[in-house]
């Protein structure tokens, strides 16, 4: 497959200054002097986003291409589009482009083992969006940058409206993926985290393809060499508990998982940072300096001192920093194989069990269901717990089915024995209003647990309803405390909520995998 055009500089961008792998400083300069962020008294640019403070889903395509046709998942995460709109709203992109007196182009990588490593060109309108993208990937050597060849390029320009008539969009902001031109165009949107995500779309794709799982997970490695990977949705606890002071971090949210190692995709984190304190998240307060870049954080023009606490703009306030920032941070991101798995969820109906141990078969399950919950109060018309579920525990992002991702993790399992647990970081007692939120204290004991080898000594009962196997003890964790059970005033009430969660369980993995009812076999059993 030859290289499309758009990855030769000078084809794209002839007649307009080009400003090639700028350093961090240079970057930070130019984004405040063209308007695009001011600086925080720590030294971090802060950057709005308009409208647009998240992803936009709804807006994301795959080129319809042969190479690809048959292998694409297709439908609302995987919207086709065909390649006569892709190469018109190619060309109308790159002339909008060339009629900037300057733009912004960074040469690096995703994937920090250089076994599997893709490089990739970002091509920016906005200086402040070249700054985020040499903040989350992965940044070349000087040696490295006079040979890099891109084998992706991501083409980047916020200002330009589509024409849904003429391009094939669903409104003027489209992020477009095209795996035989090997290019994205995005548009429409000033959210830099399309970017990330898009590049991470490609590597779920190309991944698997050489027999690498790609996964949405933090991971990180003990003082032995012991390597732990961490899924969960967000607010389940996946940054807080994989960010272990007694452990150092590979990454934050992105990796390959070859036969021969766990390795990072990115160079950065791109860390939430709402209610961010001190205290809360020492590592990521920290890691927040000059060169970081923030997303719609509530800035004091006069004091230029950053309030978490706001959310005067969004919820979804970021920062972006390189992985080096964290201390002890595993550079570059590779490590061995993993020994253990942690799958995170906070049930706020109360009564999933705090800690359990997965089979092969039960670990492919949850993987699929990607189960947590959204709890009252949380967001606007939420007033009672609901289900969410997001397949892989990353459902946007994949390019290919999903049960293509699960045998690959089932089949990982088996040939490295890998431990599997699942962890509630939710509601005990009884569900939301009624019950309490699990200690984090109790939850980072039965972590620890499961990642020395302590519970691999204890007893384990069947839970009745998710079959899942519970440990009768944990050191440093109340007995009562692991059997949900036992913990709710009325265990009537709880055998109908637990009923309800597995019926929602059952009804969700019908509905998306009506295939795979041999998996569906490891899921809740319902009297």
């Amino acid at each position: 497959m030859e290289t499309n055009t758009v990855h030769k500089l000078a084809d794209i961008l002839a007649g307009t200054k080009v400003n090639y792998n700028l350093p961090v400083a240079l970057l930070v300069e130019m984004a405040v002097k063209r308007g695009e962020g001011i600086l925080t008294d720590k030294g971090a640019l802060n950057a709005l986003t308009g409208k647009f403070t998240g992803r936009s889903p709804k807006d994301k395509f795959v080129v319809d291409e042969a190479s690809v046709h048959d292998k694409i998942n297709w439908g609302p995460v995987n919207q086709p589009i065909s390649s006569e709109k892709f190469q018109l709203l190619q060309q109308d992109v790159l002339e909008y482009l060339q009629s900037k007196e300057e733009l912004f182009v960074f040469d690096g990588f995703a994937g920090a083992d250089t076994t599997y490593r893709l490089p990739i060109r970002v091509v920016n309108e906005y200086a402040w969006h070249n700054l985020f993208a040499r903040q989350l990937f992965i940044r070349p050597s000087a040696e490295e940058l006079t040979t890099h060849e891109a084998e992706f390029t991501v083409i980047y320009a916020p200002n330009f409206k589509a024409d849904p008539a003429v391009h094939g969009t669903n409104s003027e902001t489209f992020i477009v993926l095209s795996f035989e031109q090997k290019t994205v165009l995005i548009g429409g949107t000033e959210y830099a985290g399309e970017m990330k995500k898009s590049i991470f779309s490609v590597m779920n794709m190309i991944l698997p393809e050489r027999n690498v799982l790609s996964m949405h997970c933090s991971a990180n490695v003990g003082k032995d060499g012991d390597v732990a990977l961490f899924f969960g949705l967000s607010g389940t606890g996946k940054t807080t508990l994989s960010a272990d002071p007694n452990r150092f971090l590979i990454g934050d949210d992105e990796h390959g998982w070859s036969d021969n190692s766990v390795f990072n995709i990115e160079g950065g984190c791109y860390a939430k940072c709402v209610k961010l304190t001190e205290e809360g998240e020492p590592q990521i307060w920290k890691a927040i300096q000059f060169g970081t870049v923030l997303e719609n954080v509530d800035v004091d023009e006069v004091t230029r001192t950053a309030d978490y606490d706001s959310t005067k703009y969004t919820e979804n306030t970021r920062a972006a920093y390189p992985v080096e920032a964290i201390p002890g941070a595993v550079i570059p991101g590779v490590s061995g194989q993993p020994s253990v798995i942690i799958f995170l969820t906070a049930d706020s109906f109360g009564v999933l069990p705090p800690i359990s141990k997965l089979t092969k078969e039960q670990a492919m399950y949850h993987f699929l269901s990607g189960y947590t919950s959204k709890m009252a109060g949380t967001e606007r018309g939420v007033t009672a717990p609901q289900t969410e579920f997001s397949t892989c525990f990353g459902s946007p992002f994949l390019p290919l089915h999903p049960v293509v991702y699960a045998e690959m993790l089932g089949k990982k399992i088996d040939e490295r024995d890998v431990q599997v647990y699942l962890v509630n970081t939710g509601w005990t007692s009884g569900p939301v209003g009624v019950g309490k939120r699990m200690k984090l204290s109790y939850t980072r004991a039965m972590v620890t647990a499961a990642l020395n080898g302590d519970l691999a000594k204890v007893d384990y009962v069947a839970d009745a309803t998710f079959g899942v196997q519970v440990p009768t003890i944990c050191p440093n964790v109340p007995a009562e405390v692991l059997q949900p059970r036992n913990t709710w005033a009325n265990t009537e009430d709880y055998d109908k909520q637990a009923a309800d969660l597995a019926n929602r369980f059952i009804e969700n993995f019908q509905k998306k995998f009506p295939n795979a009812a041999d998996i569906a076999q490891a899921g809740p059993k319902v009297q």
